[in-house]
């Protein structure tokens, strides 16, 4: 599929829970969020369908994410159901990895290839605080787990908040040093009702690798075949490597690839944009397979050509993070 402004689309983020068992500070209010019923939520079967759709228009990857994935029940099912699509070359994962090291190796078998596991302090305390209630433990059994099962290149995902992990980065840093990680740093977003506090606390991509090269010395550069916006580089007997993903400092609209499915079953062309193509609906009225396909396309065409995220903000009412599937 090809957008309006020509940019190939063949990656396909799929939300399967709009639940979670954290309430991060940035992510969703302290008193949780008004959850959609069960019967608003996609079955599996349902997603697994739209897949398909997706894999015939040309969608190479997918990538399961929520809410926090590994809470949907029978997830292994729908891997392997994705799995089975010849058109699809890799499936991986994003969570927030505390029940990661007892699913992991059932998910590997059903054909999970990588994984992201989120992850905002090496500070048991301080995990806890961003966190609402985490334990960094079980966070790190379940990287472990994703190391041995070879779900490579692990990343790990840190979105950085000025006065509170920022002091943190050289920490990270080592970690990539000492273990065959991917540590991603994430500009932190002006999204939901933290958009302000959001702004106040931001840290951009260069002060991030300025305060690297300070400490550590020359970042070598490093290309990742399909690596997606972010931009890797690692140090000199590092095991490891880091990325910078900079959705506002130099975003990547230019050559987005992807689509959201949320749980609900919207198609999101853009992630800061409200616009999308209910699904939902079309499937269970037994739309034919030609007209779901006709929305498919039609999402693609509503892709704008970038976000304006940092000078319009956030559109008033839309959804949560955790809701869109990030």
């Amino acid at each position: 599929m090809q957008d309006a402004f020509e940019r190939k689309i063949d990656y396909l983020r799929v939300s399967v829970t709009d639940r979670c068992n954290l309430r991060c500070l940035y992510c969703q209010p302290e008193q949780g969020i008004t959850l959609k019923s069960h019967a608003e939520i996609l079955r599996l079967e349902e997603i697994a369908q739209l897949c398909r759709i997706g894999a015939g228009q040309g969608i190479r990857r997918v990538r399961i994410t929520g809410g926090e994935p590994l809470i949907r029940k029978n997830l292994v099912a729908l891997i392997e159901a994705i799995s089975l699509l010849p058109e699809i070359d890799d499936i991986g994962m994003t969570t927030n990895g505390i029940y990661f090291s007892t699913l992991g190796p059932a998910l590997a078998r059903a054909g999970l290839k990588r994984v992201n596991i989120s992850l905002d302090s090496l500070r048991p305390e301080r995990y806890r605080e961003v966190t609402r209630g985490g334990d960094l433990k079980k966070v790190w059994a379940g990287i472990e787990t994703a190391l041995e099962l070879r779900l490579l290149p692990v990343k790990i995902n840190v979105v950085l908040i000025r006065d509170f992990n920022d002091d943190e980065i050289n920490d990270f840093t080592r970690l990539m040093i000492d273990y065959p990680l991917c540590v991603r740093f994430i500009e932190l977003m002006p999204i939901g009702e933290c958009e302000q506090w959001a702004r106040e606390r931001f840290v951009s991509r260069e002060e991030i690798r300025q305060r690297i090269t300070r400490e550590f010395g020359v970042l070598e550069q490093v290309r990742i075949a399909g690596a997606g916006p972010a931009e890797y580089v690692t140090l000199a007997g590092a095991q490891g490597m880091l990325g910078f993903i900079s959705p506002l400092s130099k975003h990547f609209c230019a050559s987005c690839n992807r689509l959201r499915l949320t749980a609900d079953g919207k198609l999101r062309p853009c992630l800061h944009s409200n616009r999308e193509i209910n699904l939902r609906e079309p499937l269970r009225a037994g739309w034919p397979e030609p007209r779901l396909i006709e929305l498919f396309q039609q999402a693609v065409q509503l892709k704008p050509k970038c976000h304006w995220l940092m000078s319009e903000g956030w559109a008033e009412g839309d959804r949560f993070m955790h809701q869109i599937g990030g």
